[in-house]
């Protein structure tokens, strides 16, 4: 590597105005399963108190009718995000009867397919639309993969930052929302190239409940009762045996540019799979899945992280990419933090921005076949074996010590750090990107050690640890009431959503099958150029 790219960060950093990043924009959705007192996935549908899942702006539901989602909005400061996201988990507690939230990515007890209930969202064509899509996931993986949670980081950057970073790169001739656009998907590569970090930072989710894998054989270790684990894994929800998809493994999906990612995302929606056909698209007037395609939908393609246009209705999100470019980046490999009574804590925020700017900012070539492989070898190794001294993980060809890198890498964000805290004048996040530094230090202060360390420290299975934590959490956040008037403007949006629901079926005049199809022929341009 030549010094001039080694240099590059340092010089971009030294050359930011602080005040440039004050308008970037953070937002959570955070997943969690409602279970009942015997830590079983509940079988009740989605509490009307809450809402319509359909409409509903920020209290909706992922795979599961028990699978809830907590969408925040996208706030300029953590200590704004942390707060909106624990008021919609003190509004929601008191609404879910005797059910608690489950602490913990990975689901318990599960008792096969059967025992998961696939959301619904109304008789409207696309609440239909909705429910058929996560069918065709059951059908194709199976439910019980459905249920791990995670928790979505949502992170923008503002238009002076893009317009200042644009003159930097000596590009100034170029139209700003396509420049945004090309450096958001620099940040996408070079995420996928670091990203592993995350879950070694981040990951709690070493060991599993021996009923998530059924009959499935495993060369797994037992912990106790009933409990299975990886001695040094960070995040088995992010392992071959978690959110993942053998069939896509090879799609080929590229990050290059905007049209390459377009159009390769395109052709995955469009390639017949013949395992899929022989699901079959309808079977006694009952839809199976919306189509036999690799891909049904766009948002089918498992991606640790994902390039985001806010999608207008019926308008899929490719069309959203090419009409409007870049707005965010979603981040997905970050674990339910079972520490934490809402999923995740203010510094792990810090982090995640101070991070992600220096992925923007860092050099950032287009991805190789072997580098790709390289990648995924990567984000396997440290799902499995992050906190293994002896762990090395592969950079351009070349075996490197897992901690020695994650310092380099550490000690990068942290000059992110200081710009952001002179922006604040705080420390903040400094610290925040000291405590990742220490946790290197000394591996047994990551969340994946701590939870295999308390789960021997009081004879605890899994199901036990989860269920201790998801109990504490639910009586820490009831302790503090809900302000009366965050309440009842709650209460309003939840009333509202299921009005806005019936609205929307009342005003439905086509057929299931029409809509679809209207929806299907709405197609991105393959020929590079931005959609008008």
């Amino acid at each position: 590597m030549s010094d001039v790219v080694k240099r590059r960060p340092r010089i971009l950093v030294d050359a930011i105005d602080p005040s440039l990043l004050s308008g970037r924009r953070v937002g959570i959705e955070k997943e969690s399963l409602r279970v009942d007192r015997a830590g079983y996935i509940s079988q009740r549908p989605h509490p009307e108190a809450l809402g319509s899942a359909l409409t509903h702006p920020n209290i909706t539901t992922d795979f599961s009718e028990a699978l809830l989602e907590f969408v925040t909005p996208a706030y300029r400061g953590v200590r704004e995000v942390s707060r909106s996201l624990r008021h919609l988990h003190r509004f929601t507690c008191p609404l879910i009867g005797d059910e608690v939230l489950w602490a913990a990515s990975m689901p318990c007890m599960v008792t096969g397919d059967r025992s998961i209930p696939i959301a619904h969202y109304g008789g409207s064509n696309v609440g239909t639309m909705k429910h058929v899509y996560r069918r065709g996931l059951s059908h194709r993986y199976g439910r019980v993969m459905q249920t791990i949670s995670g928790v979505h980081f949502n992170f923008s950057l503002p238009r002076p930052f893009w317009a200042a970073y644009r003159e930097m790169e000596g590009r100034s001739a170029e139209r700003l929302g396509a420049f945004a656009s090309d450096r958001y998907f620099a940040l996408v590569r070079n995420f996928h190239r670091h990203g592993w970090i995350v879950p070694l930072l981040f990951g709690s989710s070493p060991a599993i409940c021996r009923s998530f894998l059924g009959n499935t054989p495993h060369t797994f270790s037992e912990l106790g009762r009933g409990t299975l684990y990886e001695p040094f894994a960070t995040s088995l929800r992010m392992s071959d045996i978690g959110y993942k998809n053998e069939s896509q493994r090879r799609l080929g999906i590229s990050y290059d540019s905007p049209a390459a990612y377009v159009r390769t995302l395109h052709a995955a929606t469009e390639a017949a799979h013949p395992p899929y056909e022989e699901i079959g698209v309808v079977a006694g007037g009952e839809y199976r899945q919306l189509n036999a395609n690799l891909l049904q939908i766009e948002n089918e393609y498992y991606s640790f992280v994902r390039p985001k246009q806010i999608a207008r209705s019926g308008e899929k999100p490719t069309v959203a990419l090419q009409r409007r470019g870049v707005r965010y980046v979603e981040i997905r490999a970050l674990d339910v933090d079972p520490f934490s009574p809402i999923g995740i804590e203010e510094d792990t925020m810090r982090f995640m921005e101070a991070f992600l700017i220096h992925c923007v900012l860092d050099a950032s070539p287009p991805i190789s076949r072997s580098e790709q492989d390289e990648i995924e070898e990567n984000q396997r190794l440290v799902a499995v074996r992050g906190r293994d001294p002896a762990l090395r993980i592969r950079r351009a060809g070349q075996d490197v010590a897992i901690f020695d890198r994650a310092r380099e890498i550490v000690d990068a964000v942290a000059e992110i750090a200081g710009v952001l805290d002179a922006g604040s004048r705080t420390r903040r996040y400094a610290a925040a990107v000291e405590s990742c530094r220490a946790a290197l230090d000394d591996p047994r202060r990551l969340p994946s050690a701590r939870v295999l360390d308390e789960l021997r420290a009081r004879s605890e299975a899994f199901f036990e640890f989860a269920m201790r934590k998801s109990g504490e959490h639910r009586a820490s956040l009831l302790a503090t009431p809900l302000p009366a008037g965050r309440r009842a403007a709650l209460e309003a949006q939840a009333t509202a959503s299921l009005r806005v629901q019936r609205e929307i079926e009342v005003a439905d005049r086509i057929s299931f099958a029409e809509y679809l199809e209207g929806y299907f022929a709405r197609q991105p341009r393959l020929d590079g150029r931005p959609r008008p």
